[in-house]
């Protein structure tokens, strides 16, 4: 399975109990952007202890839901005022995902 190669993060919290047709009318309603457009859409809950990525394969929505066992996820900074979203690469989205401060990493390679 691929994901797409723009990705998108919600600038705010959600909840997650939300299922695939919440999700989707979120991206269209408050991040501006289509769910079925093949982007991905990552949400966070106000703790930032679970996220879902969300999207679109051209056949079917797919969602990937994710949960810590310590921490919290980190949502990438900074964030322009008023965004509603936040374009992350493939590579920001695995660090995400797996719960390691990007902030960390960009100062480590300055």
């Amino acid at each position: 399975m691929r994901l797409p190669t723009q990705i998108y993060v919600a600038t705010q919290p959600v909840s997650l109990h939300l299922s695939f047709d919440r999700l989707a009318g979120l991206v269209r309603d408050a991040l501006g952007g289509d769910p079925r457009s093949g982007e991905a859409f990552l949400f966070h809950n106000k703790r930032t202890t679970h996220v879902k990525l969300l999207w679109h394969d051209g056949k079917a929505y797919r969602l990937l839901y994710c949960r810590l066992d310590r921490g919290h996820f980190r949502i990438p900074l900074p964030i322009p005022v008023g965004a509603a979203r936040v374009e992350v690469s493939a590579r920001e989205l695995e660090l995400i995902l797996e719960g390691i401060d990007t902030q960390l990493l960009r100062r480590a390679q300055i």
